[in-house]
């Protein structure tokens, strides 16, 4: 069996030797010694000043709309992973979706302006596979209207965009350290901010609200992590070049061999490097699509239709709005495996499958 994804996992050896402080110190969660250390080695690897390592992406999303104390109505994308929406809805917002671009398949940001009214009060958009919205415009738009922006840059591990990281654009940038990301924390999350008072109140919040011994600030939750998942984070950060590097070398294989399908990939920001994060291929036809997935399942290859269906459709919580692109494309779009420890001859082998399906 081939699944679609696989966590990476560092030499056992390596992790236990964290293990070994842990059971020293009998220190094993509220923030201890690893998860700081943790904190500071991302701030270093991502190039950036402020970040909090917590529970997991979703709890990111929601500490940065409370603590941006957004009310309202906030503009996001139909094509994510559920949490982008029902994060919104949970801290009691409003989401109005906007269609994507078809051929990034990101938010369209000529379209936003238009969904602003004067319930508006943020932004949030995903940077879809790891690939940058179009944040200048974003921007633009946002200083125009006096919006916040956050972006779920969940699948945007190590990504930059015009020579600095991702996380420098928008007032809060959020990212999954789950174990199917490219280097994970097994269970986790962070958020990053260029406001050091933000990156306060957001500590604070993620520790109940507590401000002293007996003193609270503000309205907090338990968003804290533990030091296994902080000692797992450091482990595999070791290895985030490697990792990197495999990835865009099986990302060029399949680039090779499907040449020739009817298929294109999404067209990526051209001042961004793709780091290989995904490998979805959005095919001329739903039909042949649907034919490929189920000829590769029946050979034991996992595919994954992501993101489907539309968010603006799927929710029972929220009224369906059709979004001509994203249901279009979202109806069309299939990511292939994708890991580490994926073969060359594995990619070849999941290939000549695909074509063979077109062919036939």
């Amino acid at each position: 069996m081939i699944p679609v994804t696989k966590p990476f996992l560092p030499p056992l050896e390596e992790y236990e030797k964290y293990l070994e402080g842990i059971w020293k110190r009998e220190w094993l969660t509220n923030m201890g010694p690893l998860a700081n250390q943790l904190e500071m080695a991302y701030k270093k690897y991502f190039d950036v000043k402020h970040l909090l390592f917590v529970t997991n992406g979703t709890i990111a999303l929601q500490l940065a709309i409370k603590a941006l104390e957004l009310q309202g109505e906030i503009i996001t994308t139909p094509f994510s992973f559920v949490a982008t929406t029902s994060t919104i809805v949970w801290e009691n917002c409003k989401p109005v979706f906007v269609d994507i671009n078809p051929e990034t398949l990101n938010i369209d940001a000529s379209k936003i302006e238009a969904a602003i009214t004067d319930k508006t009060s943020a932004i949030l958009a995903t940077h879809v596979y790891g690939n940058p919205c179009d944040v200048e415009a974003i921007e633009k738009i946002a200083k125009k209207h006096q919006l916040k922006v956050i972006y779920d840059a969940a699948h945007a591990f190590g990504v930059k965009v015009n020579g600095k990281s991702i996380f420098e654009y928008g007032d809060v940038s959020t990212l999954s350290l789950h174990a199917t990301k490219m280097c994970h924390t097994v269970e986790g999350g962070l958020v990053v901010t260029k406001d050091p008072d933000l990156l306060k109140k957001m500590a604070r919040m993620r520790n109940f609200g507590i401000s002293g011994f007996d003193s609270f600030s503000e309205l907090g939750v338990n968003a804290k992590n533990s030091e296994f998942h902080a000692a797992m984070g450091l482990t595999t950060l070791a290895y985030a070049d490697a990792i990197i590097q495999k990835r865009l070398e099986l990302t060029a294989r399949y680039d090779e061999k499907l040449k020739n399908l009817q298929a294109y990939r999404p067209t990526w920001h051209t001042q961004s490097n793709n780091l290989g994060a995904y490998y979805a291929v959005v095919f001329d036809q739903e039909e042949q699509m649907l034919r490929t997935m189920k000829h590769l399942s029946d050979n034991e290859i996992g595919t994954r239709r992501y993101f489907y269906p539309s968010l603006a459709s799927a929710l029972p919580y929220l009224e369906q709005k059709a979004m001509p692109i994203t249901d279009d494309i979202a109806c069309r779009v299939l990511c292939l495996p994708m890991y580490y420890d994926l073969s060359f001859e594995e990619i070849d082998m999941i290939c000549r499958r695909i074509l063979r399906v077109q062919n036939n």
